[in-house]
């Protein structure tokens, strides 16, 4: 009798060891199936596993293992999945190497790179699959799929997390030996850790400490009592808000028996501040810092810890994990398997949004859709963790109708006035002469504003000594060191005197005696106080926030927030009261109107784009939270330097580039062309290893060790050497 030819998914680096394709399927589809359970839809998972690499049965990719040329083996998955009306599966199928594609329109033909091209695409015969494969009954389409495309577009993107992820698992058991992955304590054991740390504030000593005591248990007993839903934390700046939202987060997943606690933080500027935090409570082997300054670049060589946390960073197989806004929701609505690996895990965590008065305006609707998402079908729970609530609730009722918001902290309104330390008076405009005479005379000020050219001006006319000037021209391990500086110095009660501009606002712990803001959104104003008698050592009337306007106009930028501050403040005495926030938030929505979906993300999936239907390519190309027409400086000062050297002599490595996000300065078009002018950079014509978008600042003179990048380099030195 004849016995057909095993067939291969996989050959070792070293030639002696193979993997059939029927064990990488069976081995997927188990891994997959595991992944999906966490939204209920293991059926799914089973048949993206089992189908996924069918195409692999065709003599083409045989030939391939040997050295042979490419061949598309996606699409035959895709193709079968469609046929048994499995459609999320089929896009998933499709894209698990090449990304997740637009679906196209049904016009498209063989020859588009869309969905509907691909199911009519001409494929390498694969028919040993029926001989080796069998599908399990055919799964049924989730209730969820009748809401509406965009639900349909989200539940893709999470089965496509599930497949990418187990297929890269299964891959990678087999090309070496299994990695330690998915290591860390348990959610109970954590709370624990966290209980023992907390048990110190058990007899609180004064009227503050008290409500932060009341505060914490209050969140304490939310978690153990509550389930899974959309939560708030309104905690005014003192009140113990990040050890508050941590208890409530254990306590919650303990009890509803969840995966993970998620924290999502708008700036980088404050993660190393809340990881630090988290990991002397909970343990460094923990806590998992995900963003682009910081390296986990995985060697089998490296200490065992450190190469979990480097497996753990590509799909957040961590008991905690604390990263940007811009990872989190730019990996939501991306379509690359290294950016979607991880979604898979948000699913059955409680996700806190820290600081989410800074959720971006532009993308406010996306990123609420997402988090309503999130909490109505991957058994999620969220917060929205702040001492400035958004008012969301309309935006959540519009989106996700019936998902109502529940508050963890005790008598908000009280708390605000129990936690006051401030006194908030509007100056009206100030000359910049006046206002630099005004800093000048005081020995400890910070001053916040909202241009950088406003900040280097400023910090020029101040005493040298004691002054700093803050800004995004700082290249980030340098602000973390003048920050170290500058609380000590206020701790030690020497003069200090700091111009920056809003990174200083949210959540940097620092503590001055006076605070002047230019005129920003409400939230910024109110966050910017918090920098203000921090710790509560003066009288609220000792402490005063100045509120000022400049002569200029405002950036394009500030100007729709500084017109809803306007709006709020027209029938309210209280700047801060909470009735006051939320007309703040109210006008801000009716004055961005469309602007609360800049890309069009969500018509876009519920309607579609010029006929593409689905347009998954299209929309993860143009979400991008932060503004992507900048280019990158690499500054060689300090670390950076040797970093940089390894540049220039060639490596590119991905590792590399994470380390050098920390000597980093993105600069606006018109400023990189001011430099490049100037013969201020190096690119990659003289440095191959540069992409197009990135550069080494070559001339050291044009950055200074405390303000930074300068703004108007000298043009015309290029011409003279």
């Amino acid at each position: 009798m004849h016995q057909e030819k095993k067939m291969l998914a996989h050959i070792s680096e070293d030639g002696t060891r193979v993997q059939t394709v029927a064990d990488h399927l069976q081995g997927t589809a188990v891994l997959c199936g595991q992944f999906a359970a966490a939204f209920d839809a293991q059926q799914q998972g089973t048949w993206l596993g089992l189908l996924h690499d069918i195409g692999k049965y065709s003599t083409k990719f045989q030939k391939r293992l040997q050295g042979g040329e490419k061949v598309d083996h996606s699409t035959a998955g895709a193709q079968v999945a469609a046929r048994y009306g499995q459609i999320p599966l089929a896009f998933a199928i499709a894209g698990h190497h090449s990304g997740l594609p637009d679906g196209g329109g049904r016009s498209d033909t063989a020859q588009d790179a869309t969905m509907f091209g691909r199911l009519k695409k001409s494929v390498e015969p694969y028919t040993q699959w029926t001989n080796e494969i069998k599908l399990p009954s055919i799964p049924p389409q989730p209730e969820m799929m009748k809401e509406n495309r965009f639900t349909q577009a989200f539940y893709t993107r999470m089965l496509y997390s599930c497949l990418v992820d187990a297929d890269y698992l299964d891959t990678e058991n087999f090309m070496s030996s299994p990695k330690p992955r998915g290591q860390g304590q348990t959610m109970d054991g954590l709370l624990k850790r966290l209980n023992q740390y907390t048990a110190k504030w058990s007899h609180p000593q004064g009227t503050l400490n008290q409500r932060r005591s009341s505060i914490l248990s209050a969140c304490t007993t939310a978690g153990q009592t509550g389930r899974r839903g959309l939560y708030s934390l309104t905690v005014p700046t003192g009140g113990g808000k990040t050890v508050a939202s941590l208890a409530f987060a254990l306590s919650l997943a303990v009890k509803n028996h969840m995966d993970r606690v998620i924290y999502v933080i708008p700036y980088t500027s404050i993660i190393d501040q809340t990881a630090d935090v988290f990991s002397e409570i909970l343990g460094a082997e923990n806590v998992l810092e995900h963003h682009s300054g910081v390296d986990y670049s995985a060697k089998e060589d490296d200490e065992p810890a450190a190469y979990r946390k480097a497996l753990a960073a590509e799909n957040w197989d961590a008991p905690v994990v604390v990263t940007t806004s811009v990872q989190f929701f730019e990996s939501l609505y991306g379509n690359h398997a290294s950016q979607c690996r991880k979604l898979h895990n948000i699913a059955n965590s409680v996700v806190i949004f820290d600081e989410a008065q800074n959720l971006p305006v532009p993308y406010l609707r996306p990123c609420v859709a997402a988090i309503a998402q999130l909490v109505q079908h991957y058994r999620a729970a969220a917060v929205l963790c702040t001492a400035t609530q958004p008012a969301l609730q309309p935006l959540f009722d519009e989106l996700a109708p019936g998902l109502q918001m529940t508050e963890l902290c005790p008598h908000p309104k009280e708390q605000y006035q129990a936690f006051r330390r401030t006194t908030l008076k509007m100056r009206g405009e100030l000359e910049q002469s006046q206002l630099g005479a005004e800093l000048a005379a005081q020995e400890q000020v910070l001053c916040i504003v909202n241009r950088r050219k406003t900040a280097q001006e400023l910090y020029n006319n101040l005493p040298k000594e004691g002054s700093y000037c803050l800004t995004t021209l700082l290249y980030p391990a340098h602000r973390k060191q003048l920050l170290q500086e500058i609380r000590e110095r206020l701790k030690d009660g020497l003069p200090c005197r700091v111009i920056s501009t809003s990174l200083i606002e949210a959540g940097v712990d620092v503590d001055f005696p006076a605070v002047y803001r230019e005129e920003a959104g409400l939230d910024s104003i109110l966050q910017a106080a918090g920098r203000c008698n921090r710790e509560g050592k003066r009288a609220p009337e000792e402490s005063i926030v100045t509120v000022f306007e400049r002569a200029e106009l405002p950036p394009m930028l500030f100007r729709t927030a500084i017109g809803a501050t306007r709006e709020a403040l027209m029938n309210s005495c209280d700047i801060g009261a909470r009735e006051t926030m939320q007309n703040y938030f109210d006008a801000l929505r009716s004055l961005s109107g469309e602007t609360l979906d800049k890309s069009g993300v969500i018509k876009a999936f519920e309607k579609g784009i010029n006929g593409c239907e689905l347009p998954f390519r299209t929309v993860a190309e143009n979400f991008h939270l932060i503004d992507q027409n900048t280019r990158t400086v690499y500054v060689p000062f300090g670390g950076g330097a040797a970093l940089v050297e390894q540049l220039k002599e060639g490596e590119c490595s991905k590792g590399l580039y994470r380390k050098l996000g920390r000597y980093a300065v993105s600069v606006y078009e018109p400023h990189f062309q001011k430099l490049y002018a100037a013969g201020a950079l190096l690119t990659a014509r003289e440095v191959p290893a540069l992409d197009e978008d990135s550069s080494i600042l070559n001339d050291m003179s044009l950055y200074s060790e405390m303000t930074g990048l300068t703004l108007e380099p000298e043009t015309g030195k290029a011409e003279f050497i």
